[in-house]
């Protein structure tokens, strides 16, 4: 009996082990493939990437634009995804990244728009970190400049995201730092605390950061590979590679979850997978060339997503 107490307690710390490991483990399955997120619609033969949904998940704001990065907004009606607008605040300056808030009253971003005390025919050479606050349906309100604590002066911000509580995440380059790294800044009622770098063991950088509503993963692009990491003891597990099904070589970005947690969905050039010349048919002639640079697959950025499988908090 005092054998079985004893080995039965030293078995403990070991099953609890095992367990937080298998709670990390294929959070990708290895089954899945990435798809095309609607073809045709929201990703098309030109870069797209930076998806946000509503909590319903009926409305998906995302980027587009080679030159003048501008955000649009696509609804689902009777299950399919009709063809975008562009957002009641965009189509002027340079503005990507949309984050829509938790609670989805609120929309973050950034843009090259000029600030109220400049020129307003002119944008800033910096993307600073703004917000505007839903009035009614798919209309918002006048985009605000958060406050100096996190948008300073010939600095761009990227990638802001928001925890139900209000942290805000976003990434940016610093001349003392190394690449591109994260930034929290945490929600104070009336203002935001001063940012703290985001630390993650094992990633050299963190780029394009995607807070769980409740703050127990956050995911991130180190260097070209998405990564994952969990809440452990008031900091951050080792940033794990979230899996080959999506970390390819192929060029990625923005990643996102959907407001299930069921469904990531990042940017890519991807086309293995997708699309190969068949080289047993004669050589193309120009106007299957230009078919060919139309298509999908042509090498600017696709949204893909793949389902996702994370652990409960």
């Amino acid at each position: 009996m005092k054998f079985g107490f004893i080995l039965g307690f030293c078995f403990l710390p070991f099953m609890a082990l095992c367990q937080d490991a298998t709670r990390y483990a294929n959070v990708i399955d290895t089954a899945d493939r990435p798809q095309v997120f609607a073809p045709g619609v929201i990703s098309t033969p030109f870069s797209e990437w930076s998806t946000s949904f509503t909590p319903d998940g009926q409305t998906v704001y995302s980027s587009q634009g080679g030159i003048y990065w501008t955000i649009v907004y696509a609804k689902k009606q009777n299950g399919v995804w009709q063809k975008p607008n562009v957002a009641s605040f965009s189509g002027r300056f340079r503005d990507t990244d949309p984050f829509i808030t938790p609670d989805g009253k609120h929309i973050v971003f950034v843009s090259s728009r000029p600030t109220p005390d400049m020129s307003q025919d002119k944008p800033q050479k910096a993307t600073h970190v703004w917000y505007a606050d839903l009035v009614s349906g798919d209309k918002w309100g006048t985009p605000h400049h958060l406050d100096s604590a996190i948008n300073l002066p010939g600095i761009s911000n990227y990638a802001p995201s928001v925890s139900a509580k209000g942290t805000l995440f976003y990434c940016s380059r610093r001349k003392e730092l190394t690449g591109m790294q994260s930034f929290y800044a945490e929600w104070m009622g009336d203002h935001y605390a001063t940012p703290k770098q985001v630390i993650i063991k094992g990633a050299a950088e963190i780029q394009d950061p995607f807070i769980a509503p409740d703050e127990s993963y956050i995911i991130f692009l180190n260097g070209n590979d998405i990564m994952i990491s969990f809440k452990k003891d008031g900091g951050w597990s080792e940033a794990q590679n979230i899996g080959a099904q999506v970390n390819d070589g192929s060029s990625i970005s923005s990643p996102c979850v959907s407001p299930d947690g069921k469904m990531l969905y990042y940017s890519s050039n991807r086309i293995q997978g997708f699309y190969k010349r068949d080289l047993k048919k004669p050589a193309l002639n120009y106007d299957q060339l230009l078919q060919e640079n139309n298509s999908l697959f042509n090498g600017d950025g696709n949204i893909l997503m793949i389902p996702i499988h994370l652990p409960k908090s």
